[in-house]
């Protein structure tokens, strides 16, 4: 068996240009402007393994999921999956055959779901596509994320949220992936039905034999999912480490203060400060490290130098002076 990951990220950075038009340009004299929305972020995904991207909204965490399955190209680096970087490869058949590997599960399932078509012509699409065989194919697969066969002949109107979403995970199951990418495919949903739809894809992972690639502002939800968790912050790697060690050893302060302001079962009546300030403005970000300001521990290198991703322990850090911070509101 091959120990090449089944996904490779290197040097993964994509460049937006949100200039306003050529002639307001002109007239008011602009220069042009470019948001940095993901800068040098590499990572690896083992086959059959769960790696999280965690951070607040505007981290790059969504964008790295969509060049991963091809939908943006990268303005720099690379995605490589099964040994295949799509973005060059040339050959068509290569390029269908990592393709039919690959699906995602995004946000909104109801958005996802076309609301004119049945749930069986919705589930059977990316086989039938391909001149696979259909048949009983939806009911099998309805059966196998929790609702009923009989399920097939309905509208996506008639399931609640939580249905909505095990659609969404039957339909990306049929065409027998490898990996999944899901994209906040929780946060939509109530605190009850996250757990229902969670355990689901946990319990297929192991049945199918799944990798995935979880993206998530929310830490609680990947902590006991998670193999890997990478942290995000302003399109740049912070922190990389196993759950049981980022949680309870965190190397970055912007780790540590996610971990403080995530909801906590023993923590009712408890006062938990808010995460201090905002994400710069990626378009004009700060010199050195993004986050130095609003970090407790900044020092004048922080406000220079950009640290790099660097070992640290059994994980990778980004920081000046890593694992000098601890959790405020330890047990």
């Amino acid at each position: 068996m091959s120990d090449r990951p089944l996904v490779s990220i290197k040097g993964l950075t994509r460049v937006f240009d949100v200039s306003k038009p050529w002639l307001n340009r002109v007239i008011e004299r602009l220069p042009k402007r470019f948001l940095t929305a993901v800068s040098d972020v590499s990572f690896d995904i083992p086959a059959r393994t769960t790696y999280a991207l965690v951070g607040e909204s505007g981290s790059g965490k969504s964008t790295i999921g969509k060049m991963v399955v091809g939908l943006l190209p990268p303005s720099e680096g690379h995605v490589t999956i099964e040994g295949v970087d799509l973005a060059t490869e040339k050959d068509p058949a290569v390029i269908d055959r990592i393709r039919t590997d690959i699906q995602m599960i995004f946000q909104d399932p109801f958005a996802s779901l076309n609301p004119r078509w049945k749930v069986r012509d919705i589930i059977t699409e990316p086989v039938g596509a391909r001149g696979g065989d259909t048949r009983g194919l939806a009911e099998r697969l309805l059966e196998q994320v929790g609702l009923s066969a009989e399920d097939a002949g309905k509208y996506p109107h008639q399931f609640s949220g939580g249905q909505r979403q095990r659609l969404c995970v039957a339909r990306a199951l049929a065409s027998e992936p490898k990996l999944i990418v899901c994209d906040e495919p929780t946060s939509a949903l109530d605190v009850s039905v996250q757990a229902q739809v969670l355990n689901l894809m946990t319990d297929l992972k192991e049945e199918h034999g799944l990798t995935y690639l979880f993206i998530s502002h929310d830490l609680t939800v990947v902590r006991h999912m998670a193999d890997r968790i990478g942290v995000l912050y302003l399109g740049r790697l912070v922190e990389e480490a196993a759950p049981e060690d980022l949680f309870t050893r965190p190397a970055h302060p912007y780790t540590a203060m996610l971990i403080d302001a995530a909801p906590k079962l023993d923590a009712f009546g408890r006062e938990v400060i808010p995460p201090e300030g905002e994400i710069p403005d990626p378009i004009d970000p700060p010199k050195g490290c993004a986050f130095h300001p609003r970090c407790p521990l900044a020092i004048d290198r922080c406000t220079a130098v950009r640290p790099k991703l660097e070992p640290f322990g059994a994980g990778r850090v980004a920081c000046h002076r890593a694992g000098e911070i601890t959790l405020e509101n330890a047990a």
